[in-house]
């Protein structure tokens, strides 16, 4: 580890609004936030740039950034004290462990942001959208709560849409094309560092918000699989 890593991870141990995998956390996030306002996370959140931005655009809500990075939450985190946002705070862990550090609806919202679209259809499994990942959320999210996909990769957007499909999620709003939306709104208008990278070359933002029901989702992996394996025929053709 490189010698600004070490003193910003020493400094981050300081930070009264980062945690590091913490434990026995279920049900106390009110007293790491001093308030008993709605919790809405966003996970790998990087630098924390939507965490910030919504925090600062709802102070009657708190927002956790969850990163496995600690040198990119020191970036948040730091910012978040300079600017005195109270409601704004880190969690350093990774996104599968996620649901043992939250009570069952503790969590009214989740926002993920840039994820790695983990291309490869061998990594799918690790894709933040995939049914794997939305029975951990299930696990802590208000039932209703909505989740937030902002990415700038077609493939894993076509890829939740699947998702949504074949677990018959209610949509509360889509866009293939976000910025040429003129009546986006300010919450939309957040932009991470990676957005500005624009990685996948698309030129082109999508977006997707979705709720999970509270009952169970039922195990269609398989059939998720089937059309993985197909559209990567269609590709090889």
């Amino acid at each position: 580890m490189g010698h600004k890593k070490l003193i910003r991870f020493a400094e981050m141990s300081t930070f009264p609004n980062v945690l590091q995998y913490p434990e026995n956390m279920p049900g106390r996030w009110n007293e790491f936030f001093h308030n008993d306002n709605p919790i809405v996370l966003e996970l790998a959140c990087g630098k924390g740039e939507y965490a910030l931005g919504l925090g600062r655009l709802f102070p009657d809500k708190n927002f956790l950034g969850v990163d496995l990075k600690g040198n990119r939450i020191w970036v948040g985190a730091k910012k978040a004290l300079q600017e005195d946002l109270k409601n704004v705070g880190f969690l350093r862990t990774q996104i599968d462990q996620i649901a043992q550090y939250f009570a069952p609806g503790e969590v009214s919202e989740i926002w993920i942001t840039f994820p790695d679209p983990q291309l490869r259809t061998g990594k799918a499994r690790k894709r933040l959208t995939h049914p794997k990942f939305l029975r951990l959320y299930q696990q802590f999210l208000q039932p209703g709560g909505f989740i937030n996909l902002k990415t700038d990769s077609p493939s894993l957007y076509r890829f939740t849409k699947w998702v949504i499909d074949l677990q018959e999620l209610p949509v509360a709003q889509e866009m293939d094309d976000v910025y040429a939306n003129p009546n986006i709104t300010d919450v939309l208008k957040i932009k991470t560092h990676y957005e500005g990278l624009d990685i996948a070359q698309s030129n082109r933002i999508h977006y997707l918000q979705f709720s999970l029901p509270a009952t169970p989702l039922p195990d269609k992996d398989d059939a998720l699989k089937e059309l993985l394996l197909e559209e990567g025929t269609d590709r090889r053709s």
